[in-house]
């Protein structure tokens, strides 16, 4: 088991939804947490609950990122990171009155979702490689957020499904690579999480309420809590490495 008492842990999209249900679940474990996010006003005030610290930074920037693994790494020996951040499109390839896909859109996604986690796994990895060796010459762990777009896409996510489909791809070649310095890596594949995405209001519950009915079981949908509660596991648990797990209710995804 990967003690991450005392160690400091990095969680990016970590001032709301998945993130922030990480974040307090890596801190109820009690390690130091680093709350990296574009949102300000909830950073802040999530690191305070949390009793971490905030960071602002944009996941493809490599000189915020690296301020944020500094940062980490001055509260404590960096030990986990979670990535969390991530962004949705919705276009189709070809529109119905023939427009193609804005290929600057495309770009934006695949940069944010996917080299976005990759900028964050390649310097949090570099970091850890420093830190002392725990039992069994283990450093860390890293929990990446795909999608069950990644295998269920549908109409209109030819960017989201790509960007989340090479997350996917990531896991097991860069698990291969950090086991060189003791850091597992593992991916979690949501379905459908009830997030601040979805609104709030009697409209969105309805539409939420509508949702969940694709979904196997239980008819609803997940909680990020529910998300953070594998997360935590998958860092902890010393054998779960090169994994994609899907926490989705048992759904698989119509055409649209």
């Amino acid at each position: 088991m990967l003690d991450i008492e005392g160690a400091s842990a990095i969680v990016t999209g970590g001032a709301s939804g998945l993130g922030a249900a990480t974040s307090r679940a890596l801190a109820g474990a009690g390690a130091k947490v680093v709350v990296v996010d574009l949102n300000e006003d909830l950073g802040n005030a999530l690191a305070g609950e949390v009793g971490g610290r905030f960071a602002r930074a944009d996941v493809s920037d490599e000189a915020q990122v690296q301020a944020a693994v500094d940062a980490a790494s001055d509260m404590g020996p960096l030990r986990v990171l979670v990535n969390c951040a991530g962004l949705g499109s919705a276009q189709r390839t070809v529109s119905r009155d023939g427009t193609p896909f804005d290929l600057k859109n495309f770009e934006f996604v695949i940069r944010v979702n996917l080299i976005g986690t990759f900028n964050c796994i390649r310097l949090a990895a570099s970091a850890m490689s420093k830190t002392e060796p725990l039992a069994e010459g283990e450093r860390g762990a890293i929990v990446n957020t795909a999608s069950v777009a990644a295998f269920d896409g549908q109409i209109g996510q030819a960017a989201y499904s790509a960007s989340k489909g090479g997350v996917v791809g990531l896991t097991l070649p860069v698990a291969r690579d950090l086991a060189a310095i003791g850091v597992r890596v593992n991916t979690i594949a949501p379905g459908l999480i009830d997030t601040p995405i979805y609104g709030q209001g009697e409209a969105s519950e309805a539409f939420k309420a509508n949702l969940g009915r694709n979904v196997l079981f239980p008819n609803r949908l997940g909680t990020p809590e529910e998300f953070a509660t594998l997360a935590l596991e998958l860092v902890t648990n010393s054998y779960m490495n090169a994994e994609t797990i899907r926490v989705d209710g048992g759904i698989r995804m119509p055409p649209k």
